[in-house]
């Protein structure tokens, strides 16, 4: 996410460090029925030679990328141990630069935001090479994914079918229905950039009126549900939408940043052949995809490690 983005999932969800220390016990009690292991990660002890330590922040899609990572890493014989539900991104960052975690999934431009909250993202391969130059000397990027986890305007399925809106289009079809519609949204939405402001300017979008809800969350999935807005802003890997089938616009102009799925390693920790196999994960995960997975994890409640090995066993990395 660019900075301005504040609210986005993986912000939002990153309070800090000490509400990250202070929630760890719980998350580790809830998280017992899975088969990763979730003991003190915050111990901070180095990784054993010869195994690669898989992290996670702690909400359900870093858990469930992790899971994917880790079995693609055993798919090639390295041996892998997992710190899940680790906390906020000071704390997991922390945890890579004292080598207690080797690989972490993370976010190309909320990563960016958290190293350097003033720089652009103009592009993603402009993102990635910002990031390259701030991170720890110790660490680096692997080949981003497709799949991106960011703030986007979604419309609901009524509102796609009258219009005829699909996923194929833009966010630029809605100018001619736009002042039919009520928009929906956290208050800050309405005042940002990366909201009305952005859409205005950047796509001559003017709507009906605004709505102020929360953060992609039950309010907003609510309202779009029962048709209180039509349009809201919702994270693009949310299931709700698969749920709901409501329609996400795409964003060609890039109003809403970057926040591609990408693997951040220890260049010590992972062998060649551990790259590898990671970078061939990002070459099949799009947002679709995680999406999908997502809802499979979050709403049908099945094992992020079992979705994580039933997916690389359906593209051929298991």
């Amino acid at each position: 996410m660019t900075p301005s983005a504040k609210r986005s999932r993986t912000s939002t969800r990153h309070t800090g460090v000490a509400a990250a220390v202070a929630l760890t016990a719980a998350t580790a009690l809830l998280a017992g029925c899975s088969s990763s292991d979730t003991s003190d990660p915050l111990a901070g002890d180095k990784a054993a030679k010869g195994t690669v330590v898989v992290g996670s922040n702690n909400f359900a899609e870093s858990t469930l990328l992790a899971d994917i990572y880790g079995e693609a890493l055993r798919a090639k014989g390295i041996k892998v141990d997992y710190k899940h539900n680790i906390g906020s991104r000071e704390t997991t960052y922390a945890m890579m630069k004292n080598g207690a975690v080797t690989v972490l999934p993370e976010y190309n431009g909320s990563l960016l935001a958290h190293l350097d909250p003033k720089a652009a993202q103009d592009s993603a391969e402009a993102v990635n090479e910002a990031v390259l130059a701030k991170l720890d000397k110790e660490l680096t990027l692997l080949t981003s994914s497709p799949a991106e986890d960011k703030d986007s305007v979604a419309v609901n399925a009524a509102t796609a079918k009258k219009h005829g809106l699909t996923s194929e289009s833009s966010l630029a079809d809605l100018k001619d229905i736009a002042p039919g519609l009520v928009i929906g949204g956290s208050p800050e939405f309405q005042t940002r950039r990366q909201g009305l402001k952005g859409l205005e300017s950047v796509y001559g979008l003017t709507f009906k009126s605004f709505k102020a809800l929360d953060a992609g969350g039950p309010l907003t999935q609510s309202a779009l549900t029962k048709n209180t807005v039509q349009a809201a802003d919702v994270f693009t890997t949310d299931p709700a939408i698969v749920k709901e089938g409501f329609v996400v616009l795409k964003d060609p102009e890039n109003l809403f940043g970057f926040a591609q799925v990408t693997p951040l390693v220890r260049k010590d920790g992972l062998p060649p052949e551990g790259a590898a196999a990671l970078n061939d994960v990002s070459a099949k995960l799009d947002t679709e995809t995680l999406r999908e997975l997502d809802a499979r994890v979050q709403l049908e409640k099945k094992d992020p490690l079992d979705v994580a090995k039933e997916w690389l066993k359906s593209v051929g990395l298991d």
